[in-house]
């Protein structure tokens, strides 16, 4: 099977990749699985706003539930990330900002969801959000020297 064709598999042509927000209430929780890097530089903001994309990175991607988030700390980066650890983080985000992002399927509909928010929106989407940056879980891949509290899910030298 080429590439096209496993790919024209999973996304078929007039398939639904988007799906319709249900009622929400005034702030959506989200996730984001994130590296050490990240974490740091959201912590030096005061756990309140995601930092600046890269030039490479068009898109800040949250997803829509925990265990989704989970799943790339841990299988993706723990394994790959330097240092090797994943974290899953969670916030509150005003409603009529996150609604203005449509839900994305990446995979398993009821599991994969995520929104695409353009690197060019991000500052007013960290603006909306409401309360602290949450770390809920870490995942500390092989050949991670570094000691995080177990309680908190915060390395060492993180606030």
């Amino acid at each position: 099977m080429t590439r096209s064709d496993w790919l024209q598999t999973l996304f078929p042509d007039h398939a639904a990749r988007t799906l319709p927000w249900p009622a929400v209430e005034e702030t959506v929780t989200l996730y984001r699985p994130t590296g050490l890097q990240e974490l740091k530089l959201v912590a030096g903001s005061g756990w309140r706003l995601w930092p600046p994309r890269l030039p490479d990175q068009p898109l800040f991607y949250p997803v829509l539930n925990f265990e989704y988030a989970e799943k790339i700390a841990r299988d993706w980066k723990a394994k790959r990330n330097d240092p090797p650890v994943g974290f899953v983080t969670a916030f509150e985000v005003r409603s009529d900002m996150a609604t203005k992002y449509e839900i994305q399927v990446v995979g398993a509909r009821e599991r994969h969801q995520e929104l695409w928010v353009p690197a060019e929106d991000l500052e007013a989407f960290s603006d909306a959000i409401v309360g602290q940056i949450r770390v809920m879980a870490h995942y500390a891949g092989e050949g991670f020297t570094g000691r995080i509290d177990p309680i908190t899910h915060l390395p060492e030298g993180i606030p």
